[in-house]
Parts: C-alpha cells; sequence; structure tokens
C-alpha cells in the first residue's frame, strides 16, 4: 500500500453501487476486470482485489431504474494500479475485448483511462508517476503539465505479457463527484472533513488531500449550480467510505460537522453523513 493511502493520512477506500442487473455487473467486474467476489448474499456482491479487502460493493435493489443523467453524485472512481505495465496490459485486454474506452490521459501526477461500466458508472484507472515530479518550484502541486497518454509507451512496459486479473494491490485511489454548490462543497471538505484544498478553479472544480497526495477526493460544477440530487430508486452511488485515522480524529469530524449543520448519525458501530449535494458517506476509522 502507498504512503498516501495509509495511516495517518485520510482517504476513501470503499464504494458502493447500485445498478441495474447484478449478473450484467458480474459479468463486467469479475469476467472482464477480473475482481475477484468476497462474499455475495442475494443482490448483492463485495468485490476485492487482493481476495482480503472490499473496494467495491454492487447491488441490485429489487426496484430500480436506470442511471439519471445531470445529477449529483458519482462522476468516477478510480482504481488505483500500482506500475504502468499493469495499466498496459488492461488497456491492451480492453482493446481486444472492444470495450469502448472514452480517454486516456496523462495529468502529470498520474496516468489515466476512462471508461464506464454497464450501469453508467465512471470508471478511471490510474497509475501514479513519482511523487517527486508534482510540485512547482513554489512547492504547489503543478496540474498544468495535462497531455495525451503515451499509450504506445505504457503498452511497451507490459514486454508481451497479457491481462490475467486485477493486481493484487490495487486501491481505490480518489473519487470524483457531481456537486450543486462549490463554495459549500469546499467548507464541507476543508473545514469538516479536514482535507487539504489542493485545486480550486471558481465555479468549476475543487480537488481534496490528505498528506500531500494530489486527490483523494475530486469534484466538479459541471451540471450547475443546484443540480438535483438523483432519485433514491436510480442506479447510482449509494455512499462511499473515508477512513479516518484514529477514534480522536472522527469524534473531532463528528463535532465539526454537527456544529457547521450537517447531520451524523450513528448505526451499528458507523458513522454516517452526507456532504452538501446529497453524496452519503460513511467514516471509518482503521
Amino acid at each position: 500500500m502507498n504512503v498516501y493511502h495509509r495511516k495517518p493520512n485520510t482517504f476513501v477506500n470503499h464504494v458502493h453501487l447500485k445498478v441495474e442487473h447484478l449478473s450484467r455487473s458480474l459479468e463486467f467486474y469479475e469476467g472482464l476486470m477480473g475482481f475477484q467476489v468476497l462474499n455475495q448474499s442475494g443482490k448483492k456482491a463485495v468485490l476485492t482485489a487482493n481476495g482480503t479487502t472490499p473496494l467495491l460493493t454492487i447491488e441490485q435493489p429489487d426496484t430500480i431504474i436506470p442511471r439519471q443523467e445531470r445529477t449529483t453524485g458519482l462522476y468516477h472512481y478510480a482504481l488505483l494500479f500500482p506500475t504502468r505495465k499493469d495499466l498496459g496490459k488492461l488497456i491492451i485486454h480492453l482493446l481486444n475485448k472492444k470495450y469502448p474506452l472514452q480517454g486516456a490521459t496523462y495529468h502529470g501526477t498520474h496516468d489515466a483511462l476512462y471508461f464506464q461500466d454497464p450501469d453508467g458508472h465512471g470508471i478511471e484507472v490510474a497509475v501514479d508517476t513519482d511523487p517527486s515530479t508534482w510540485r512547482n518550484t513554489a512547492g504547489e502541486l503543478d496540474f498544468s503539465k495535462q497531455a495525451p497518454m503515451d499509450v504506445e509507451g505504457v503498452i511497451a512496459e507490459t514486454n508481451g505479457e497479457l491481462w490475467n486479473r486485477i493486481p493484487n494491490e490495487t486501491l481505490i485511489g480518489h473519487i470524483h463527484l457531481h456537486v450543486s454548490d462549490l463554495e459549500k462543497t469546499k467548507d464541507f471538505y476543508h473545514k469538516g472533513l479536514g482535507f487539504d484544498i489542493t485545486m480550486d478553479i471558481p465555479n468549476q472544480m475543487a480537488f481534496f488531500s490528505s498528506g500531500g497526495y494530489h486527490h483523494h477526493i475530486g469534484t466538479n460544477m459541471w451540471f450547475g449550480k443546484n443540480a438535483p440530487k438523483p432519485v433514491s430508486n436510480s442506479v447510482r452511488m449509494l455512499f462511499y467510505t473515508v477512513v479516518i485515522p484514529s477514534e480522536e480524529k472522527r469524534k473531532s469530524i463528528v463535532v465539526k460537522l454537527q456544529a457547521m449543520g450537517y447531520r451524523v448519525i450513528e448505526e451499528n458501530g458507523e458513522f454516517i453523513t452526507e456532504d452538501p449535494s446529497g453524496n452519503q458517506i460513511h467514516l471509518y476509522v482503521n
């Protein structure tokens, strides 16, 4: 596990998705992507890369309608791979399977491949570049190096090795959300949850991280101010989990959020809240 996704940092480690057809989703996640099913009960399956750590949960509720467009919620979640070789093997695999891809970008801080699952949930598969190259001479994270990914160079690193399954070391690198109010979002994630702001483009985007990472959480206003929440029975992200390094820090976060007017509830030892756009978050201590 890399240093940005473990103590003493705060980070995302799990995403829970509602899907329209569990069997179709398992064909994609298990069959195409090579996740393992950690456990399955009824119409819900928990997926893992290493056989022990839950990364994704996919669930088919009894009453479900397709994903709604131009609502708040998930833009994409990022699977963070350990090496460019792994990314190259996945690219070849998806091309050979003729799975539709949406883009491939070099962000300076990371290479990123973009596509969607069968329900339209956005997926980014990322590989971080050397952290020593992330900052400019002023010591600030430099997001100005964006360019098309060197796909041929990434593929060349495979040395002819073929895709088998998702790498054991895969993590949830970050999550990127559609939000309805950027100023309230910045207050919630920065003042409430305690993340640093690493990118702030007024009325457009804000990124948040812990421990000097480029971003653990991305947010955008691309659907406009006051974009509506998706209806509860639609295909959508149900919640994501933020890992807090200590019980003491979680208690401090809960107090801050409540003082800011946000509701935090406790269910079976889990603390649950929502950001200003209705994105549900489980606050977990690891």
